[in-house]
């Protein structure tokens, strides 16, 4: 039957063997992903060319984050590394968030007032942000009396909105950090259909918001065309600057010690002789949670050695019922929450991931966990996980349960898989980490302020 699991410390040791060539294998490509609407002008101008700062300036930066800030998820992880490299870089962050989520001592935590009638973490869209980012907003002004920031950076559309407010009362430059649609997440978790009246008036609300940034840094190219194409954001103001990992915290599987991964294994109960398909996000619809163990019960009958290992919540009670009634609960095994901090080590498990997130407009960051530990990967075909996964990635019909269990069949039993997730690694440290980000999000920072300095903010 499915298994809970606690958490354990992550894991250290080192290997060098070496890597091999480049393994695409076109042939075997499945079709690409429903067609994206047709942008009916040009294609957007590509983006501002942006170099590192000269100077390496140090900046007092606000941030706000309209969430349960730390709650080891999605733009959680986003918020945190980011953070963590501009402090590395010199520059003072003060980070202003909801009452709810996880301290962490490194950070400058300034929390909104506390609720008394508020329960867990709540993951997202809900009614109750109405009030609770008018808590926030007051805090992060708040934040700003005895430190004129040098700009705020603000997450999420509400962050922004609220950033807004604060930024103008202080006469500083605006950032927002996109990481996707507002009214597209709330179709994706079912909190507003498409066709329901206010969906019109969020819509209008969302054009407006993001005009009112003097830069937006989105976490995918493919974002970056979707505001300058859908929502007419001048593409100078747009900067792409893709989801990265701590490839420090992140180490390759081959570095694990087998002794601490097989007592790892042994405790969550994985029969021998299996191999791991492992999954780490959020579970819901939106992130293919159904289409996974839909796609696991297909390759089950044809094959009985594999097990999948479901990393993630708040979902999990719902989603043992569904394997449960899929007849694959022996095959499964749910952990629920997993601790950021431990999360190298339980993909140290794997022999590949998975990624069947649906949204189209959302970033992918787990799949830059996977590359990093270097774990061959199965995705639905999106634009945003063949930006991150390039020519190495392994791509399933967009919403197609049987293409993903092809896909992830094909890749168990690929002889080169192991150096496919070696050359994953390597993609993972030459581009997207997030030692390189932290330069080019300062140099963001430099061009805001020189913009505005020269009155054309």
């Amino acid at each position: 039957m499915a298994r809970a699991c606690p958490v354990r410390a992550d894991l250290g040791g080192e290997d060098q063997l070496p890597l091999t060539s480049t393994l695409d294998r076109p042939d075997q490509r499945p079709a690409l992903a429903p067609e994206r609407p047709a942008a009916e002008d040009a294609a957007p101008a590509p983006a501002p060319p942006v170099q590192a700062p000269d100077t390496g300036q140090p900046y007092h930066v606000l941030k706000i984050a309209p969430t349960c800030f730390f709650a080891d998820y999605g733009c959680h992880v986003r918020i945190l590394e980011e953070t963590h490299a501009l402090q590395q870089q010199g520059s003072r962050v003060t980070l202003c968030t909801y009452d709810l989520g996880r301290d962490l001592p490194e950070l400058d935590l300034r929390r909104a007032p506390r609720l008394p009638w508020r329960g867990g973490v709540h993951t997202g869209p809900t009614w109750h942000k109405l009030y609770v980012d008018v808590l926030l907003g007051l805090r992060a002004g708040a934040a700003t009396l005895g430190h004129r920031p040098d700009l705020v950076h603000a997450h999420l559309h509400e962050g922004a909105w609220l950033g807004w407010f604060v930024a103008r009362a202080r006469g500083v430059p605006l950032v927002f950090d996109f990481q996707g649609s507002l009214t597209a997440e709330m179709a994706d978790h079912d909190f507003l259909s498409r066709d329901h009246p206010l969906f019109r008036v969020f819509r209008a609300l969302e054009h407006r918001i993001n005009h009112l940034a003097d830069a937006i840094v989105t976490s995918s190219a493919n974002a970056r065309e979707l505001l300058v194409r859908d929502f007419g954001v001048p593409a100078e103001r747009v900067f792409a600057l893709p989801d990265c990992v701590n490839t420090d915290r992140f180490r390759p599987l081959w570095e694990a010690p087998p002794a601490r991964i097989a007592a790892l294994r042994d405790e969550l109960g994985i029969p021998a002789g299996r191999k791991v398909v492992v999954y780490l996000g959020l579970l819901a619809e939106y992130q293919g949670a159904s289409q996974l163990l839909t796609a696991a019960r297909h390759l089950l009958q044809i094959r009985q050695d594999v097990h999948f290992l479901v990393m993630g919540y708040p979902g999990e009670a719902r989603y043992r019922r569904v394997a449960r009634d899929l007849g694959i609960e022996a095959h499964v095994t749910f952990t629920g929450r997993i601790a950021y901090e431990a999360a190298p080590t339980y993909l140290c498990l794997g022999d590949v991931a998975t990624s069947p997130k649906l949204s189209l407009t959302e970033a992918n960051g787990k799949l830059l966990n996977y590359m990093a530990v270097g774990l061959p990967t199965v995705a639905f075909d999106t634009p945003v996980a063949r930006e991150i996964l390039g020519p190495l990635g392994r791509f399933a019909r967009y919403g197609d349960h049987v293409s993903l269990a092809e896909e992830l069949s094909l890749l168990l039993d690929d002889p080169n898989a192991g150096a496919l997730g070696r050359l994953l690694r390597l993609r993972a440290d030459e581009r997207f980490s997030w030692r390189d980000a932290a330069g080019r999000l300062t140099a963001i920072y430099a061009e805001v302020l020189a913009r505005r300095r020269r009155g054309r903010c």
